[in-house]
């Protein structure tokens, strides 16, 4: 056991202690790092505290309640809106890009006048109207 030596950082000079028992007759090498002006360097850092953890972890789960839920329900809220306010010669586009005149609303469908030469009607579901172009 002759000569161990660990060190920590690069530029930190190692002093070595040695005790040798009269008795055994063993030589223990401890050896202590310090640095550069001859303080005895720290054993180990904190580790942070597990409050920190926890709240950090909650502020996860609140960024997520606002990406993963407050969103959609934002634009689900816009979208019944805009259906509830519907009325009689609002032109509107519906999902598959269809431009008409809303002819009627009712609860369960919408009739959107899409051709006015031929007098073409077509009835839609109310979900399926995206948006609206000009309300007169």
């Amino acid at each position: 056991m002759n000569g161990i030596v660990i060190l920590a950082e690069a530029n930190a000079p190692v002093v070595k202690a040695e005790d040798i028992s009269s008795e055994n007759q063993q030589v223990t090498n401890t050896t202590v790092l310090t640095d550069a002006n001859g303080a005895a360097a720290p054993a180990k850092k904190q580790s942070p505290s597990p409050w920190s953890n926890i709240v950090f972890i909650g502020l996860i789960f609140v960024v997520m309640y606002f990406i993963m839920f407050r969103g959609p329900r934002k634009k689900q809220q816009q979208q019944q809106q805009m259906i509830s306010s519907l009325k009689k010669n609002d032109r509107v586009q519906t999902v598959g890009g269809i431009l008409g005149t809303v002819i009627e609303v009712g609860e369960t469908e919408i009739t959107i006048k899409v051709d006015e030469s031929n007098n073409t009607k077509m009835k839609f579901l109310p979900s399926a109207v995206s948006r609206v172009v000009e309300q007169k």
